[in-house]
């Protein structure tokens, strides 16, 4: 039963895909909110109540200012073959212990409903379900999204961009029409296409998330301006230097004026027509 630093997270047999991927982008220095990785056996040991754990995984909280994040990392989550996109639960804005107790346990349920145990069955994947977990800090995000380094639709070699206001739950779970942008590899705009985000995915102060309506002036108005798809064009050359040119999937959101790297997977091939 191990908890390492999430820069410390190497061995994917032990840690999972999601982990093992934000480990090796921090160690080379890129934007990654810090954090711990928990294997799998102490995952466990949080779901089925064990003392140990839980006062080890309070030690940690304690180590982390703010609220945090908590993701899953399945083994074989975040590869080239199975992404597990939209099956694994993540928890946002968790303050306290308790929370991110119960949020580790959503995490390790969330791999035995229904819906991933087909996904398991119709990419191939080992059926034995093993559940990692990614303890991270919350980015208060006021713009995020996700990035593709190919065309999800067409295999084309560019970059696409979808974002919205707020959390990056309002795009990742379909609850808007994000603005879209497609760059080439020099990063010069081809095409941006206004979205419709008339709601967003926002913190709450006592701790989780609520949708909330965007103001009407905002939800046609572009989220990103040129200079963080200059930005976002930069990342995906940092993400190239460490990963190799891919293709890739990047969740992304800016606090402020500021970066940050949220996930990065392999695009599988069923994502690509």
């Amino acid at each position: 039963m191990k908890a390492s630093p999430l820069a410390s997270a190497c061995d994917e047999s032990l840690y999972g895909g999601k982990a093992t991927q934000l480990g090796a982008a921090l160690r080379a220095g890129l934007p990654v909110p810090g954090g711990f990785a928990l294997d799998t056996e102490f995952v466990d040991a949080i779901a089925a109540g064990d003392a140990n754990a839980r006062t080890e995984l309070a030690r940690l909280c304690e180590q982390i200012p703010g609220p945090v994040a908590v993701r899953s990392s399945a083994i074989g989550e975040d590869s080239a073959g199975a992404s597990f996109a939209g099956q694994h639960a993540t928890v946002l804005n968790l303050v306290g212990f308790e929370a991110v107790s119960n949020a580790i346990l959503v995490v390790w349920e969330s791999a035995r409903t229904e819906s991933a145990r087909a996904y398991r069955d119709r990419v191939g994947a080992d059926t034995a379900i093993r559940m990692g977990v990614v303890i991270q800090s919350l980015v208060a995000a006021d713009v995020a999204g996700v990035l593709f380094t190919c065309n999800p639709v067409t295999g084309q070699d560019e970059l696409v961009v979808e974002a919205s206001w707020g959390l990056g739950e309002a795009v990742v779970q379909g609850l808007v029409i994000p603005d879209s942008c497609r760059m080439d590899r020099s990063g010069r705009l081809l095409e941006s296409r206004a979205g419709f985000k008339d709601v967003s995915v926002q913190r709450v102060p006592e701790g989780l998330t609520r949708t909330e309506t965007v103001a009407a002036h905002l939800v046609e108005q572009f989220c990103l301006d040129a200079k963080k798809l200059v930005e976002l064009h930069t990342l995906v050359a940092q993400c190239e230097g460490v990963f190799g040119t891919g293709p890739h999937d990047i969740e992304w959101a800016f606090e402020g004026e500021t970066l940050y790297l949220l996930q990065l997977r392999p695009v599988t091939k069923s994502a690509v027509a």
